[in-house]
């Protein structure tokens, strides 16, 4: 009766048994790795935009009287700011709602991957 009962809890113990095979961990370890090479390669783009978005909230409370004068006050800050490389003063919209200015951005970046792969990304933003 011992045998038959020890017997049967074996079986339970090795059919219970589950675990990642090497195959299984070398494509999660590579799918994870190649997510984090990804974001390391978008992470400064991010960085960029956030720095943009920045520069032109502060320029659009400043309420500059002309689009010159927007667009001056943009090329200052960027030259503060090293992380701004892919818009410049002249790439600026500048428009005027309910006697507030407003300024606008959009601009696309392309992040190289590997040899000719590459990731667009199209930014685009305005002040509130």
């Amino acid at each position: 009766m011992m045998a038959a009962h020890a017997g049967r809890t074996r079986r339970r113990t090795v059919k219970g048994q589950q675990g990642v095979t090497l195959f299984g961990l070398m494509f999660w370890a590579l799918l994870i790795g190649f997510g984090a090479y990804v974001g390391i390669r978008v992470f400064p783009t991010v960085n960029e935009y956030l720095t943009i978005q920045s520069s032109v909230e502060k320029i659009a409370r400043a309420q500059p009287a002309t689009v010159a004068e927007a667009r001056q006050a943009f090329d200052k800050q960027k030259d503060i700011e090293y992380s701004i490389s892919s818009i410049s003063g002249k790439d600026l919209i500048v428009t005027k709602e309910n006697d507030r200015v407003v300024v606008a951005y959009a601009y696309d970046k392309l992040v190289p991957i590997y040899g000719p792969v590459y990731i667009l990304i199209k930014y685009e933003g305005r002040s509130r």
